[in-house]
């Protein structure tokens, strides 16, 4: 499980949270965790702006070796990188300074691209300037930035994973951006069987991006096990083979978090 709470994101005020799944964790209870570091969209972080480059890549850097907020707990990904559309000057050098790090240190690094179906190859194209390696990025959220499947397979040949992470969400109505008619969990499918089609099944991964309490079982949702429970048999119905799903769901992931 990768946590992607980072500067800008508000979701938490304190690291430590992760100890008790970390003691969950050694009960047995729950699978790794793994934390992000790094800065979301430039709207949500005011007071980190006007930071350079290399104080931005010195922080996230200084997370993943040592130690976050006064803690044993190191950082394991970048992300998510939050990205605007069009992007704004502190993200750009966000980007790059992630890139930076992903140079010196070998780890993986996930965006949270634009809404905009331009967004992610300009991301691509910063972060590749900067020196960042697209075989440990991972491009979030596609499920709602590529609505055309013409386009998706375009942007797959860049080399980064493409991730579909709202598996769960079932609502035409996308508040976010009005023009967009938000794809169910049917159209995700179709979506990465196509890619697997175009011979890009080693570059997919899956999520549900859960960040709200009715989400969860406990409200009425869906819960972490709904991919497990739903969409992998959905899969295989959908003519998606067990090697391939394992790829997705076993080998990306591990290739992408392994450094």
């Amino acid at each position: 499980m990768v946590d992607n709470t980072n500067l800008g994101s508000n979701f938490i005020d304190d690291i430590n949270f992760l100890y008790k799944p970390k003691q969950a964790f050694q009960k047995k209870q729950v699978s790794t965790l793994f934390a992000g570091t790094g800065y979301y969209v430039e709207s949500s972080r005011p007071e980190t702006v006007k930071l350079t480059v290399e104080e931005m890549a010195a922080h996230m850097k200084r997370e993943l070796q040592d130690g976050c907020d006064g803690s044993s707990i190191k950082c394991g990904v970048i992300g998510e990188v939050g990205c605007s559309w069009p992007l704004l000057p502190s993200e750009k050098r966000a980007l790059q300074a992630a890139a930076q790090v992903n140079v010196d240190i070998g780890c993986p690094v996930i965006i949270h691209p634009g809404r905009d179906d331009k967004a992610p190859q300009e991301i691509v194209r910063v972060y590749q300037e900067a020196g960042g390696k697209v075989d440990k990025l991972i491009m979030s959220h596609l499920d709602r930035t590529f609505l055309s499947e013409d386009k998706l397979v375009e942007f797959a040949a860049l080399g980064c994973y493409c991730e579909f992470d709202l598996f769960g969400i079932e609502l035409t109505h996308y508040q976010q951006k009005e023009s967009v008619d938000m794809p169910g969990d049917a159209t995700r499918i179709k979506s990465i069987k196509s890619l697997i089609n175009s011979g890009y099944e080693d570059k997919i991964t899956i999520s549900q991006d859960i960040h709200t309490k009715h989400r969860m079982m406990k409200y009425g949702g869906h819960g972490f096990s709904h991919i497990l429970l739903n969409i992998i048999p959905k899969m295989l119905k959908r003519g998606i083979s067990q090697e391939q799903i394992d790829k997705i769901t076993k080998v990306n992931p591990q290739k992408w978090l392994a450094y």
